[in-house]
């Protein structure tokens, strides 16, 4: 019997996986790529959802189908197994798409990755499938939750220790959803003008000037091919907006420059120096910050390398990291990351924050931040570099949210919830589940002037 030809979308999606399964590239970038962008509004819709809901439940959809194999030990190639995730996520989440056609397809992506044989296979363990039902698994231990939630053990494990395990429940659940889309809104008559192109928004959480998007296509807007309206998390808006303000200001690792964007808009008058290590990511921060013109200088070059004792008010450390805070943009981390790879990202951090320390003049401001949940990463990097430098110590967060609050900055209920967001040490971490933003740590740091 003939089976049903692929459909463009799903063929994009298994190349895509394909793509992540086998190397370092970001399923963020890979569905913006020419692939992917080249396909109607309908079907890029569906890869998108497909390649995002694989790999945010690939651990619990392995988990079904290994006990499906009538050898649960058998090595599958890596062709087959991606198909039949791809069938198991159209079973088990997409009520809309007949069995049928989820099984058939998945067949066809074997075949034609040369596996003709494994196929029937994936025909037979497909069908099993579709006979049982998704089973809310129990949450109880972080054993249990890593397994319900589709995230690896030594995570959960993790979460649960330093947070309790009510927090690392919301971690996980934020974790499996679509990242919330948010804008950032300057000008009122762009708002207006997204309205007119179908692009509804709501008023953001925590900051006056971000806006929720709850309904249109964002990418396909005149504003939004222009340059004149960005697409940024609410949180990474805040980290930008908690720097503050400078006439000398160091972004470290200013890449892709969202957050440079903030602060030269909060400081018109001030001198910038945006540094970052990766050449292709420089050109990409060149393109978007050219509007800004001769304000910025532009330094390709590692940040833990600057040379410019006490030469800024202002200096921005939002330091790579381990991404642990952003599993529900960026799904694929979890199944790269290992425990080991902490400490490796640690001493890296540790030698930026020194470099943007050094850089600092007295009585001006370092901000260090991560994208990360993981102490190795945030407050024992801070505890480290606080140790070396007797001069420096640790501003109040709580103080900055007050002083955000009263500049118009925060919203009210903002600010409220930001301050119970401050831990005891005067940091501030936004887990992910508390608000609609990824999971952030932001410490705020100052030179004493002598």
């Amino acid at each position: 019997m003939h089976m049903a030809a692929v459909s463009p979308a799903r063929a994009a999606a298994f190349d895509t996986l394909m793509v992540v399964e086998r190397g370092s590239a970001h399923s963020d970038d890979l569905l913006r790529g020419r692939k992917v962008t080249a396909l109607s509004a309908a079907d890029r819709n569906l890869a998108t959802a497909l390649v995002l809901g694989v790999l945010r439940w690939q651990i619990r959809l392995d988990h079904e189908l290994q006990a499906r194999l009538s050898r649960p030990n058998a090595k599958l190639d890596t062709e087959v197994r991606i198909a039949l995730r791809l069938g198991a996520y159209q079973l088990y989440f997409m009520d809309r798409i007949p069995a049928r056609a989820a099984i058939d397809e998945s067949v066809e992506l074997a075949k034609n990755a040369g596996h003709h044989f494994a196929s029937r296979m994936v025909n037979a363990v497909l069908r099993k499938l579709a006979d049982d039902p998704w089973l809310d698994l129990p949450e109880e231990t972080p054993t249990e939750l890593a397994l319900a939630q589709a995230h690896p053990a030594w995570m959960v494990s993790r979460w649960a220790s330093f947070y309790g395990m009510e927090a690392a429940r919301a971690i996980c659940a934020h974790g499996q959803r679509q990242a919330a889309q948010y804008l950032r809104v300057v000008d009122e008559t762009v708002a207006e003008e997204l309205v007119k192109e179908g692009v509804e928004v709501q008023e953001g959480k925590l900051l006056m000037r971000a806006r929720r998007v709850v309904a249109g296509d964002i990418p396909a807007t005149a504003a939004f091919l222009e340059g004149r309206v960005l697409l940024q998390d609410e949180g990474s808006q805040l980290v930008a907006e908690i720097a503050g303000h400078g006439a000398a200001i160091l972004d470290c690792c200013a890449a892709p420059g969202g957050k440079t964007l903030i602060l030269a808009e909060r400081n018109p008058a001030a001198r910038i120096v945006a540094c970052e290590a990766n050449e292709p990511r420089m050109e990409r921060l060149r393109e978007r910050l050219h509007k800004l013109g001769e304000r910025v200088e532009f330094r390709l070059g590692d940040a833990a390398a600057i040379q410019d004792d006490n030469a800024f008010d202002l200096v921005l450390a939002d330091v790579p990291c381990s991404g642990t805070g952003t599993l529900g943009r960026n799904p694929e981390i979890r199944h790269r990351l290992n425990s080991e790879d902490l400490t490796r990202q640690a001493q890296r951090q540790r030698t930026i924050l020194s470099a943007a320390l050094r850089g600092v003049r007295p009585g001006g401001r370092v901000t260090y931040s991560t994208c990360s949940l993981e102490p190795e990463e945030n407050e024992q990097v801070v505890a480290a570099v606080l140790a070396e430098y007797p001069d420096i110590r640790i501003c109040p967060m709580r103080q900055r949210i007050e002083d955000m609050r009263s500049e118009g900055v925060l919203t009210e209920s903002g600010a409220e919830q930001l301050i119970e967001c401050v831990t005891p040490e005067g940091v501030l971490r936004l887990l992910p589940g508390t608000f609609d933003t990824d999971g952030f740590f932001v410490a705020q740091l100052s030179k004493t002037e002598r």
